[in-house]
């Protein structure tokens, strides 16, 4: 027979089993975090809107260790490279011949993928090798740190990432999984992807029937993600993503080239402003143009389509998009190239 608990006992027993959507906390408790007003707050807030409980709330937000370093990286200057720096980076050897081979590792998943989303290949595998190198590189933060680090320590952003902080909250309570041993990026990223919380819970799916949506080690999940993400945001198989272009310099082109991230235009519009196509494509076809510097002081034009508009969508930076574009190709005409070599030669062909 087990002995009488005292008062004390009692409600840490009551805790831990109200808690039980959540895995045990670690000991090593932060009593200081949890009783800020601001952070009592937000628990008050969010057992209100009946979506937690708060004793599982309080085992997550007493263990949270904020992350100092990481407000300290926000802080930095922002100082955005040059195309021809940044492709330097990120259009790499090494993420195209990973991407061949990780395309020719899950060639079932994404042939699946392309049919039910109509997202080609290429395009997935290349999303997956600039967010985290094919699942080698997806964050050592804890989740829950970097999300409160942000959330409660950093006014410009606080609104905007306590948003996330809730939706982390909800999908670990949704897949089952303790919130205190999720990881992901300092800004609160995660897995293959890298979605933020948002869209895990918006876009993320369960592509391999597993009754859970895993995008940290589940490469079919991570593929079938991404697709469905890019899908409902408009992608369009079949279609250009960007086109050369050449230009008469004067401040409309300066005015067109500021607005980078907006289809507010078609190519028939813009060629009546100096852009002028290099590559065929209909006048009806909106279109924004793309100003990147390839050499110092050397400016290159593009025509941006929808599908490139898709991709900014996913980051929004118009080299992230130009340097999956071409991961994408350079992996397609690669994986095309090694599959020819693998098939016997024709009967006609031996004789």
């Amino acid at each position: 027979m087990n002995p009488p608990m005292n008062a004390s006992l009692k409600l840490a027993a009551l805790a831990a089993l109200l808690s039980s959507s959540f895995l045990a906390a670690p000991a090593h408790a932060d009593a200081a975090f949890l009783a800020r007003p601001d952070v009592q707050r937000y628990i008050d807030e969010q057992v209100a809107s009946g979506k937690f409980n708060r004793p599982e709330l309080e085992a997550v937000f007493a263990n949270v260790e904020l992350k100092p370093n990481i407000i300290r990286i926000l802080d930095k200057p922002s100082t955005s490279r040059p195309w021809y720096q940044f492709r330097a980076s990120t259009v790499s050897e090494r993420t195209v011949a990973d991407g061949v081979a990780f395309w020719q590792a899950n060639r079932a998943a994404l042939a699946r993928a392309e049919a039910k989303y109509q997202v080609p290949p290429e395009i997935i595998v290349a999303i997956l090798g600039v967010e985290s190198h094919y699942g080698r590189n997806t964050g050592t933060f804890r989740l829950a740190d970097s999300l409160s680090t942000i959330g409660f320590d950093y006014p410009r952003r606080a609104e905007f990432f306590r948003k996330e902080l809730t939706e982390f909250l909800l999908l670990a309570k949704e897949e089952g999984k303790d919130p205190l041993t999720l990881k992901g990026s300092y800004a609160g990223a995660m897995g293959w992807p890298q979605f933020m919380p948002s869209s895990y819970r918006k876009w993320a799916v369960d592509f391999d029937g597993s009754g859970h949506r895993d995008i940290w080690n589940n490469s079919d999940d991570a593929i079938g993600s991404v697709a469905h993400y890019f899908q409902l945001h408009g992608w369009r198989l079949g279609d250009d993503v960007i086109l050369p272009a050449s230009v008469v310099p004067g401040p409309r082109i300066d005015q067109l080239a500021a607005d980078k991230f907006n289809l507010h235009y078609t190519v028939g519009e813009l060629k009546k402003m100096g852009v002028a196509p290099q590559a065929p494509v209909g006048d009806d076809v909106p279109a924004v143009l793309v100003p990147l510097e390839t050499a110092p002081g050397v400016t290159e034009y593009w025509l941006g389509l929808n599908n490139y508009f898709v991709i900014t969508r996913y980051n929004r930076s118009t080299l992230y998009a130009k340097a999956v574009q071409e991961i994408a190709d350079q992996v397609r005409q690669r994986y095309l190239a090694e599959l020819a070599a693998t098939l016997p030669e024709p009967a006609s062909a031996a004789r």
